[in-house]
């Protein structure tokens, strides 16, 4: 099943969106992403299949970029 996650990360600059594509690149499960950048929380959107929010924040802090999952309702 398909799934949406947002979440509020320390992403701030191109570099860091870079450092995340390259990341990103890698994992098969993510279908989709983008950021927010002008929203004060440079939200994070990822559409993906097989993946959890957790397995996430853990990429990105790997890379030393602040994530943390929003949990959020339709």
């Amino acid at each position: 099943m398909t799934e949406v996650f947002i979440f509020k990360t320390g992403v701030h600059t191109a570099v860091h969106v870079q450092q995340v594509a390259a990341l990103f690149g890698a994992v098969e499960a993510i279908k989709q992403w983008s950021f927010d950048l002008e929203d004060c929380d440079n939200i994070l959107r990822i559409v993906a299949r097989g993946i959890r929010p957790r397995a996430v924040e853990q990429l990105l802090l790997q890379e030393g970029l602040a994530c943390e999952h929003m949990a959020y309702e339709l």
